[in-house]
């Protein structure tokens, strides 16, 4: 009956409010519902039935017609079809929303065995996420603009340089670097398309790329400390760091890397230094000099060949919870870039190899690494090399 369409303003103004919404049949089993009230404006619902024959229903709210944009009939139609394509699909008929996603990715972690990450990974999303207008968002009503949202505001929130307990005491921020960016948005690209994955939601089109990562963003290997750098900064270091401080000097590991080291790595008769398992998934030897020998044979003295090499006052190893604050304290105490991190030492000491002139090959097998990574982001510095060698051929 023409009395009951609802998809023009001018019919819906004429329906009788009830309860039971009007239904515009979409396709068989699929329907897009509209509730008259009494006062106010009406509210759209969607409804679809699966091959079982049981009915799911899926609220769609207020939509009104806005000049300049799609009739709200149309606006709802669209809302209704993404629900229903995804069910269809497979998607789980019952809402989740944003904050549920993040919950479940780091459950997943936790039961995959990874408690440390899952720690780390469910902190962030409680000082990002969960506190934000986004953690509410149904993922089927996910959009490109929530996602952006979250995005600068996240960008825009100064990051802390330094801490401190006195709650008297200045606080020290910066501008969040677009690397920090980054790190920041990669545990909700990582829920949000792991709930994707298992089919929760239809479409990754919400966050695909309003979360891709900024190109070239990393700029912890644009700063570099040279060795009287190096120094201030652990002589600014508290006792306990310090130690672990000079070993990142000395060696171009990964933190994690050194932190995860055991006395029993270093076999001072030798004077090499076995590095297990590291990002490159590869066991190595080093060879080391003298000076660099002697330094770990003191951080091994009198250990169990299982004990941390480089531990905390209270015998646990170094993990980048552990040493964050006390290398910003020391980077601050010590007037180097506020930018300086535990990383900043392992590219200031591979940039001094490739400047001496160690072949590429080598410092990659050293450094745990590539050599199209050590090229890529190294293989100017020997520019100045080869220009003088070039220079030699000159007569």
């Amino acid at each position: 009956m023409t009395a009951d369409r609802i998809d023009s303003k001018t019919s819906r103004a004429r329906l009788k409010p009830r309860r039971e919404p009007y239904w515009f049949r979409l396709r068989a089993g699929a329907q897009l519902g509209y509730r008259k009230l009494t006062e106010g404006e009406g509210t759209w619902i969607a409804k679809w039935r699966d091959d079982g024959g049981k009915r799911h229903y899926r609220p769609l709210g207020t939509i009104v017609d806005e000049k300049g944009k799609a009739p709200a009939f149309e606006l709802a139609r669209r809302e209704a079809e993404l629900w229903i394509g995804g069910l269809e699909k497979g998607v789980a008929p019952g809402a989740t929303t944003v904050r549920q996603a993040c919950e479940a990715y780091v459950q997943a972690i936790h039961d995959g065995g990874s408690q440390k990450k899952a720690l780390e990974t469910s902190q962030r999303f409680e000082r990002l996420v969960y506190s934000d207008p986004i953690a509410a968002v149904d993922l089927s009503k996910l959009r490109p603009h929530h996602v952006e949202g979250w995005r600068n505001r996240m960008a825009a929130t100064p990051a802390k340089v330094s801490r401190t307990k006195n709650p008297k005491a200045e606080i020290v921020t910066r501008e969040r670097a677009k690397s920090t960016v980054n790190r920041e948005m990669a545990g909700l690209r990582a829920a949000l398309n792991r709930a994707h994955e298992l089919g929760i939601v239809a479409s990754d089109i919400a966050w695909k790329k309003a979360l891709k990562p900024v190109k070239g963003a990393d700029r912890r290997r644009g700063i570099y400390l040279s060795l009287k750098d190096r120094q201030a900064l652990i002589d600014a270091a508290s006792d306990e760091i310090a130690p672990f401080l000079r070993g990142l000097s000395l060696l171009p590991l990964r933190p994690g890397a050194l932190a995860s080291m055991r006395a029993g790595d270093f076999h001072a008769r030798l004077g090499t230094l076995t590095v297990g398992l590291d990002k490159n998934h590869q066991e190595r030897r080093i060879s080391l000099p003298q000076s660099t020998a002697k330094f770990l044979e003191q951080q091994t003295k009198n250990k169990l060949p299982q004990a941390p090499m480089f531990a905390r006052a209270d015998g646990q190893p170094w993990d980048k919870d552990a040493w964050k604050w006390p290398i910003k304290d020391a980077v601050l105490a010590a007037g180097l870039p506020p930018g300086a991190t535990a990383y900043t030492l392992r590219h200031s000491t591979i940039t001094d190899l490739v400047v001496s002139g160690l072949d590429l090959l080598t410092i990659a097998q050293i450094s745990g690494t590539s050599v199209a990574m050590i090229e890529r982001h190294y293989g100017h510095l020997r520019q100045e090399q080869a220009k003088a060698a070039l220079a030699a051929l000159a007569w």
